[in-house]
C-alpha cells in the first residue's frame, strides 16, 4: 500500500486478495496476451502467420512483470493508447513474433473479450461466496426455527414470529439472488473477433487467398482450409473462442453490447440489496432498547474513541455503506449502454475502469462480512423473552377475541372491551411499569361469562402463537441446502 499518493480503499481495505487479483493490472495484461496468443495460433493454423511467430508469442506470454508494465506505461505516455502500448512492450519481448501481434484485430477484440473472461471469473467468486453464505444461514434458520420472538411492523410490536422464520426471509432473498447470479454468469459472452465496427472485414481480408495459401471451407468434412472463393471469418472467430473457452455475441459493434455490464451490475446490486436489509435489521435489533441480536464483538475491539462502553454494529454498517455504492452503479451501466451511440463511443471507458472492479470488490467484501456475522450471530434469548413478556399479550388478544366470539359473545362488543383494556395496559407499559393486560382481562366479568380466567391466561401466552412459521422456516432451509447441492438435505 502506497502512503504518498491516493490509493483506492478497494486496493487494500475492501474485498479479498483473490478478487483484487482478478481486477489487477497484471492479470488484465496477462489476459490480453493470452488472447493475442490465441489469435496468432488460430492464424497459424490457417497459414496466415508462421508457427515460429506464434510459438514466440506463447513463450513470452507470461512475462508480465513490474518492468514490462512500467515499459508499457512509458510508451502510453507518449502514444496515449494503453492497449497499443502493451502491444509494443510485448513485441519488444518477442523478437520473432512481435511483428504479428494484434494482426487484424481492433482494441475491443482484445479488451472486451478479456473483460468477459474477468466478469465470468469474478461472478464465479461471488457465486461461491453466496453458496457458503446460504449454507451458513440455512443452518441458523434450522437452529432457531422454533424460538418465538416478537415481530415488528412499522417498527412497532406486532405479533409473534420465530427467529428462524425471520432469518428465513433473508435466506429466501439470497436464493433469488443465487438464481440471478447464475443466470447472468452463464450468459456472459465476449465480443468475439469482429474488428473495428463488428463486420469482421479485417479478418475476411486476412483470409482471402494469396500466393501459396488457401482459405477455410464451410464443410466440416473438408480439410481445415480449401480453395473456397468466399472467406468465412466466423470460422476463424470460433477457433479463437474455443481456445479461450468463451462464447461470443452473434453480432456486435466495436464493443460487446454494454447491456451485458448493466445485467451484471443489476445482479450484484440484487445481492447488495439483500445484504443491506439483513444488516439494517440487525442494526435495529442490536440497539439496546431491543437488544435481541448482535454481531460478534472482539475481546479487544474498541467501539468508540470517546465512549468506552459502546458496542457499535460496525460490520453491519459497513455492509449498508458499501451496498449504497453498489446500488448506484446499475445507473452508470445503464447510461453506458444507452449512450453507446451508433457503432461505439468512448465515454464508457473511464467509468468502467472503476465501476466493474469496485462493484465486485464491494460485493465480495459484503459477502465475507455477512458470513462472519451470521456464523457468529449473537441471539440474546433472555432479551427476546423479555420483549415477548412485554408485548406478547397484546398480540395474543386477537385469539382471545376469536375464542370469546366462538363462545357466543358479540364480536364488536368484545373488540371494544378488549381494546379498552389494551390501551390502558399500553399506557402502563409506556410508563415503564409491568404489563397488566393479562391480569386485567382475567378479572373482566364480561369476558368471564364466555371463557374462564384460566383459559384467558393460556390464550394470552403468545409463545405458541406463531402459526406454522417453524415448519415453513425448516422447509425453506432444507430446500436451500438441496438447492446448493448439500447432499440429500
Amino acid at each position: 500500500m502506497t502512503i504518498e499518493i491516493f490509493a483506492s480503499p478497494f486496493s487494500h481495505r475492501y474485498g479479498s486478495e483473490a478478487m483484487r487479483a482478478i481486477w489487477s493490472e497484471r492479470y488484465k495484461r496477462l489476459l490480453w496476451r493470452r488472447i493475442w496468443v490465441a489469435l496468432a495460433e488460430a492464424q497459424c493454423e490457417l497459414s496466415i502467420v508462421s508457427r515460429e511467430q506464434a510459438d514466440d508469442l506463447r513463450a513470452h506470454m507470461e512475462e508480465v512483470t513490474e518492468a514490462s508494465i512500467a515499459r508499457a506505461l512509458e510508451i502510453e505516455r507518449e502514444i496515449h493508447h494503453d492497449l497499443m502500448a502493451e502491444v509494443r512492450a510485448y513485441a519488444e519481448q518477442c523478437p520473432v513474433g512481435g511483428g504479428i501481434i494484434h494482426l487484424g484485430a481492433t482494441s475491443m477484440d482484445i479488451e472486451d473479450n478479456a473483460d468477459a473472461l474477468r466478469l465470468r471469473e469474478a461472478m464465479n467468486r461471488v457465486h461461491a461466496s453466496l453458496i457458503e453464505l446460504i449454507r451458513t444461514l440455512a443452518g441458523k434458520v434450522l437452529q432457531y426455527a422454533d424460538l418465538p420472538a416478537m415481530a415488528f411492523t412499522h417498527l412497532q410490536p406486532a405479533e409473534p414470529t420465530t427467529v428462524g422464520y425471520r432469518l428465513a426471509q433473508y435466506l429466501q432473498d439470497l436464493l433469488i439472488d443465487l438464481d440471478e447470479v447464475e443466470r447472468v454468469r452463464d450468459d456472459i459472452k465476449g465480443k468475439g473477433f469482429k474488428g473495428a465496427v463488428g463486420t469482421s472485414a479485417s479478418y475476411a481480408e486476412l483470409l482471402k487467398p494469396s500466393a501459396g495459401r488457401s482459405v477455410m471451407s464451410d464443410s466440416p468434412e473438408a480439410q481445415p482450409y480449401s480453395q473456397s472463393p468466399i472467406p468465412d471469418p466466423s470460422r476463424l472467430e470460433q477457433r479463437i473462442l474455443a481456445k479461450l473457452g468463451l462464447t461470443a455475441f452473434s453480432v456486435a459493434t466495436q464493443t460487446y453490447p454494454r447491456k451485458q455490464d448493466w445485467r451484471v451490475m443489476n445482479a450484484l446490486a440484487g445481492v447488495a440489496q439483500s445484504l443491506y436489509k439483513f444488516a439494517f435489521d440487525l442494526r435495529i435489533l442490536q440497539s439496546p432498547p431491543i437488544g435481541e441480536w448482535s454481531e460478534p464483538f472482539g475481546a479487544k475491539q474498541v467501539g468508540s474513541s470517546a465512549m468506552p462502553f459502546k458496542r457499535n454494529p460496525i460490520n453491519a454498517e459497513k455492509i449498508d455503506s458499501l451496498a449504497r455504492l453498489v446500488a448506484a452503479l446499475p445507473r452508470v451501466a445503464w447510461d453506458n449502454a444507452a449512450h453507446s451511440l451508433l457503432e461505439r463511443t468512448l465515454d464508457d471507458s473511464a467509468n468502467r475502469r472503476a465501476m466493474l472492479p469496485e462493484a465486485f470488490l464491494a460485493v465480495d467484501e459484503m459477502l465475507a462480512v455477512a458470513l462472519r456475522i451470521i456464523r457468529d450471530l449473537r441471539v440474546n434469548e433472555a432479551q427476546i423473552a423479555r420483549t415477548m413478556r412485554i408485548y406478547g399479550p397484546f398480540a395474543a388478544t386477537e385469539r382471545l377475541l376469536m375464542a370469546v366470539t366462538k363462545g357466543g359473545a358479540n364480536r364488536q362488543e368484545m373488540h371494544e372491551r378488549i381494546r379498552e383494556h389494551a390501551l390502558a395496559a399500553w399506557a402502563k407499559v409506556s410508563a415503564g411499569e409491568p404489563n397488566p393486560l393479562i391480569a386485567s382481562l382475567c378479572a373482566d366479568a364480561q369476558i368471564a361469562r364466555y371463557i374462564s380466567p384460566e383459559a384467558v391466561r393460556a390464550l394470552l401466552d403468545a409463545d405458541d402463537y406463531v402459526g406454522d412459521a417453524p415448519r415453513r422456516a425448516q422447509d425453506l432451509a432444507w430446500a436451500a441446502l438441496r438447492r446448493i447441492g448439500d447432499g440429500d438435505a
